[in-house]
């Protein structure tokens, strides 16, 4: 059997959280690492999300590395390609694509307590790790509908996240279900061409105008030539979207103008009643994700696009049944139906110092993290884009560079002080997620929708409620004093005793040298 390959740092993932880590400790002198992707690049979920007319809902100065601005965005909000294009970039000019293992799969995370270490089980082999960074993300995983019958459908069917690109559209019959982001991106990119299009709708969408447009070459020019200019459109920007926390977690009275703003655009784009009426939102905007579309509503207008609102009933070969026995002939069936959020299946492959998997621990007490990135009884475990750290209104990179900023400073704090673990008290971690639940309380994601931030107890560990500075504040430095720790020195008496041991068990020699 091959030994495991030791590391110091280990990091899955290779989206925007684990290629933010590779560099920041890369910058800070933490060469030992190794970052674990599965996929054949970096890129995470922009790599992975292809479909037609994906595009980034947050401003594209907003959305990016601080350390790593680009001026050279086509337009307000960057497209699929763009943001994939700009991770590969920075990958190649940060120097740590080296440190990367491409296509591997990451299929057991389990810590061993007498040596303070994590043991990795992966598809190429077996690594051990001081240190474990999950920078798998919150949007991975592909949520699939329950729905009965749809394994027998003769058509092709895929989720957003993974479009076959091999299926033609043009002239077939084509059902989406879903009406979340990715659908109001898809079905106005592929309704000029399909024959005809069926969306199934559960929840009408709050949707706002997309004040997109593109960048001239002037204006690109003048961000590469005044680095100034662009840090302060990106702060405009960061602060215009801040303002919306009043009204999501505080007083929803702030939100009356984001509200009107949606009516109107609905009023002006809708103007046959019965369509206005099924996509009217029923619920407090802000409770689910607020989307961007200028051709959502539109799309649903034309003559070859059919919204849907009866429940699926179940799916044939051939089409889809709804809950009225009316049978929709369809071709080809996209699952826009999201993503595993609060119950990722990475989770049951990660497991603690009593056994239990992440998943078991956070089904059973609660999905909760101490500042959204370490748990009690995962020692040396830094979670990215963690519980509570999720945003309906700004960029998440801002909040994974937050979490970067507490990651160096424990590794920092773990190498001045010599100190080869650290584990969160349960108590302090208790006392942070009390609070959190008391501010979330009184937000506007728990006033009644269903949606992805919510987890099966009706608790919205997802999102962050409050301002994303006050986040900053707190992942500022490492508080040493939140946690246990153990010394470099007694970790190696117990490793040399368990390896002592594990010969004496294995071989005469081994038990004669014991004596």
């Amino acid at each position: 059997m091959d030994k495991p390959i030791v590391v110091d740092v280990l990091v899955v993932g290779a989206g925007f959280s684990g290629l933010g880590t590779a560099i920041r400790l890369s910058q800070e002198g933490f060469d030992d690492l190794v970052v674990l992707e599965r996929g054949h690049d970096v890129g995470g979920t922009w790599r992975d999300n292809s479909y037609p007319g994906a595009a980034c809902d947050v401003p594209s100065h907003l959305y990016s590395y601080s350390f790593a601005l680009n001026p050279d965005w086509s337009r307000a909000f960057s497209p699929q390609g763009e943001i994939y294009d700009y991770i590969r970039r920075v990958t190649a000019e940060s120097g740590v694509r080296e440190k990367i293992r491409f296509g591997v799969d990451v299929t057991a995370v389990e810590y061993d307590a007498d040596r303070g270490r994590w043991s990795v089980s992966t598809s190429e082999g077996e690594y051990d790790a001081r240190v474990v960074v999950l920078g798998v993300g919150a949007l991975c995983e592909p949520r699939l509908p329950e729905i009965d019958g749809i394994e027998d459908f003769a058509g092709d069917v895929f989720h957003t996240a993974r479009w076959d690109h091999s299926v033609p559209l043009a002239d077939r019959r084509v059902a989406v279900i879903g009406t979340g982001a990715s659908a109001i991106q898809v079905v106005p990119s592929i309704a000029p061409t399909v024959g005809h299009l069926d969306v199934y709708q559960r929840t009408a969408p709050w949707v706002l105008p997309r004040m997109d447009r593109p960048y001239p070459r002037l204006e690109r020019s003048l961000y590469r030539r005044v680095p100034g200019l662009q840090k302060a459109v990106r702060a405009l920007q960061y602060a215009s979207r801040e303002f919306q926390v009043v009204g999501l977690t505080r007083t929803r009275a702030a939100l009356a103008p984001i509200k009107a703003l949606g009516r109107a655009h609905l009023a002006m784009q809708v103007r046959d009643r019965v369509l206005r009426e099924k996509v009217t939102p029923n619920f407090e905007i802000g409770c689910k994700r607020i989307l961007l579309s200028n051709t959502w509503y539109p799309a649903l207008g034309r003559d070859n696009v059919d919204l849907v609102t009866e429940p699926i009933a179940r799916v044939t070969e051939s089409g889809i049944v709804t809950a009225d026995g009316v049978e929709h002939p369809t071709d080809v069936l996209v699952v826009a139906t999201g993503f595993h959020v609060t119950d990722s299946p990475f989770f049951e492959r990660v497991r603690g110092t009593d056994g239990r998997t992440l998943a078991q621990k956070w089904r059973s007490e609660g999905m909760e993290a101490y500042k959204g990135t370490t748990v009690a009884g995962y020692p040396n475990l830094f979670v990215l884009v963690g519980p509570a750290t999720g945003l309906g209104h700004s960029s998440m990179i801002y909040m994974i560079e937050s979490q970067l900023n507490y990651l160096v400073d424990a590794l920092r704090t773990m190498r001045d002080h010599d100190l080869q673990t650290v584990e969160v008290r349960e108590a302090v971690q208790e006392a942070y997620n009390r609070e959190l639940r008391e501010h979330t309380g009184e937000t506007v994601w728990v006033t009644g929708c269903r949606s992805w931030y919510l987890d099966d107890k009706g608790n919205a560990p997802a999102v962050w409620p409050d301002f994303t500075l006050a986040f900053r504040r707190q992942t500022r430095e490492f508080d040493l004093s939140a946690y246990h720790r153990q010394t470099r020195e007694f970790d190696l008496s117990a490793y040399h005793r368990q390896s002592a041991a594990r010969l004496a068990a294995a071989t005469p020699t081994g038990q004669e040298a014991l004596r």
